[in-house]
């Protein structure tokens, strides 16, 4: 395994990360590795959202209301223009 240094952390990031460590019954060092995957799942998570989000407004047609139905967002600007 690799070993990282970390230097210059500030006092209350590492006394909250000790915390957090106390709390889970874990080293300082299990913490830290879990706290960095955590983030890296959670950013991953965050950029493959997006993308599909982006693959679904290129390659998705437009999407046609049936017969007489008003679309939602004209409903809501309906709504919000009588408050």
């Amino acid at each position: 395994m690799a070993i990282l240094h970390i230097r210059n952390v500030p006092d209350t990031l590492h006394e909250r990360i000790q915390e957090l460590a106390q709390e889970e019954k874990r080293s300082l060092t299990a913490e830290v590795i879990e706290l960095l995957a955590e983030g890296i799942k959670a950013r991953e998570s965050r950029y493959g959202r997006v993308a599909i989000v982006a693959r679904i407004h290129r390659e998705a047609p437009e999407i046609k209301l049936p017969g007489n139905w008003i679309d939602s967002a004209t409903l809501v600007r309906e709504d919000r223009a009588l408050s």
